[in-house]
């Protein structure tokens, strides 16, 4: 990866619709040959994919909390992570070393349907030993832009 894989990856993080015509002028290349780095980008791995960026207050998900988890028993981690993996309200899914094992992104209509989700879903993911809840009162960086 060169300084012009990286200026494209810059310009493509900040905006994923961009024309291939209006990245190749940003980044001093012809869009032949801009074309031929995105489509070596995507197919090495380096792209993994494009989508949109949603606003969750405007679809009415209007409650987010972070969920420590700590497992009682790492013999089902295949069977927490898949399960985890199946649920769209768990948006995200880190898993950290030491204590606690994940921390989990969720999102909820409000907090009496965040309640259902926790008593319902989170409490009875398999191996669960303790769940730990804070509630983001903000998103300040929420965007994933890489340094590239």
């Amino acid at each position: 990866m060169d300084d012009l894989d990286s200026a494209i990856l810059a310009r493509l993080q900040r905006d994923g619709r961009v024309s291939a015509t209006a990245l190749a002028g940003d980044v001093g290349l012809s869009v032949a040959a801009c074309h031929r780095r995105m489509r070596e980008l995507e197919r090495s791995g380096v792209i993994s994919g494009y989508q949109a960026v949603v606003d969750p207050q405007s679809i009415g998900l209007c409650f987010e909390a972070l969920v420590f988890v700590t497992l009682r028993d790492r013999a089902q981690l295949r069977e927490f992570e898949a399960a985890v993996e199946a649920n769209e309200r768990i948006v995200e899914a880190l898993r950290l070393f030491g204590e606690p094992d994940f921390l989990l992104r969720v999102y909820a209509n409000d907090l009496a349907h965040y309640q259902q989700l926790y008593d319902e879903v989170l409490v009875s993911l398999p191996a669960v030993e303790k769940l730990n809840s804070t509630i983001v009162m903000r998103n300040i960086k929420g965007r994933i832009t890489l340094p590239v």
